[in-house]
């Protein structure tokens, strides 16, 4: 296949271009020369510092514009718009996480509702090339048929998180019909690796090793029916997208919106999960790291399995993952054990 590059005359909006993905993202288009307008509202949802971090490292190119404000902003984001023109955007700003839904569900509703139509109505008035926006495994609620296909039924969320996210389809689809908006939906599955979130279980698990606190496990202790979990490391994710981006499958014929999973097609048992982490730890101290583990029971919106069926999206453009759970969890045990030295030290004395 002939897949096209990336075209750095057009202007790419990154929403959430401090966050996780958006970070990512956003450096591989600044790398190659493209220009970049990054949104955040560089909320305290987990520790800001590492947003700052990553927005540190993308300030020095001459081509990022950075905007802080929230995309719940109608009038912020009609005016980033206005000024900037944007051909492309990716929209990955969201009140992320299963779990936290529970205890604020109005950071979900204001994010992933009223932000995303914020980015529609933009998208109506100042056509643009493509708009790709971040979905989520999670829309699949308790599906126990494996691997989830994007022809699987989604109408059953177990969290507000997934509603939400099930709602962005419905969204992007209605506008695309109706508007005719290039729009690409994205389900991410457990995306991981280094300056990643810290809400997520693998730098959960690595923080409470350094603090001398035992690891929460929520799987009943069950290790003959373990959860299951597709993890996709960050740099697989940034370039299904950059791939997608500049070869959209919904730029061809009449249908206008499309819906791909996105993961890395080979899930993985949590406990082997978290042994492969305490073994890069290992390597990464140069000490042997074994968790404490305290084992509770399944949380409230939690599902046993996520695992991606990736045959649309590489027949589509190609995209296969290639990073192995070992050789990614190396990479964020490194990682964290560089960024959080003093404090490593400190611990372990």
């Amino acid at each position: 296949m002939n897949f096209k590059t990336l075209d750095c005359s057009k202007t790419y909006l990154i929403t959430g271009a401090a966050g996780f993905i958006g970070y990512y993202l956003s450096n591989r288009l600044l790398e190659q020369g493209c220009r970049v307008i990054g949104v955040d509202n560089m909320n305290a949802y987990y520790d800001v510092k590492l947003k700052n971090t990553r927005l540190e490292l993308l300030e020095p190119y001459e081509n990022f514009t950075f905007v802080k404000g929230s995309i719940s902003d109608k009038n912020i984001v009609s005016n980033i718009f206005k000024t900037y023109s944007p051909s492309i955007v990716v929209n990955l700003a969201a009140q992320a996480g299963v779990r936290y839904s529970i205890e604020n569900p109005d950071a979900y509703i204001e994010s992933n509702i009223i932000g995303f139509y914020n980015i529609l109505e933009a998208c109506r008035y100042n056509p643009v090339d493509h708009l790709v926006y971040a979905s989520s495994s999670s829309v699949y609620g308790a599906n126990k048929k494996v691997p989830f296909e994007e022809t699987d039924m989604v109408d059953n969320p177990v969290s507000l998180y997934a509603a939400t996210k099930k709602s962005n389809e419905l969204m992007a689809h209605t506008y695309s019909h109706l508007y005719k908006i290039p729009a690409t939906g994205l389900r991410f599955f457990t995306v991981y690796g280094p300056l990643g979130r810290p809400d997520m279980a693998y730098f959960n698990f690595t923080q409470k090793y350094f603090s001398n606190e035992p690891i929460q496990i929520f799987n009943n202790g069950d290790f003959d029916n373990d959860l299951y979990r597709d993890f996709t490391y960050v740099d697989d994710i940034v370039e299904g997208i950059e791939l997608l981006i500049n070869n959209s499958p919904v730029l061809e014929g009449s249908n206008n919106h499309k819906v791909f999973n996105i993961g890395n097609n080979s899930p993985e048992k949590l406990m082997n999960f978290i042994e492969t982490l305490e073994e890069c730890l290992s390597n990464s101290l140069g000490k042997r790291v074994s968790f404490t583990k305290s084992f509770e029971p399944i949380k409230p919106g939690d599902v046993p399995a996520t695992y991606a069926s990736t045959n649309m999206l590489e027949k589509a453009i190609g995209f296969k993952p290639k990073t192995s759970i070992k050789e990614g969890l190396q990479k964020f045990s490194d990682w964290y054990v560089q960024y959080y030295n003093k404090n490593i030290v400190l611990n372990n004395k």
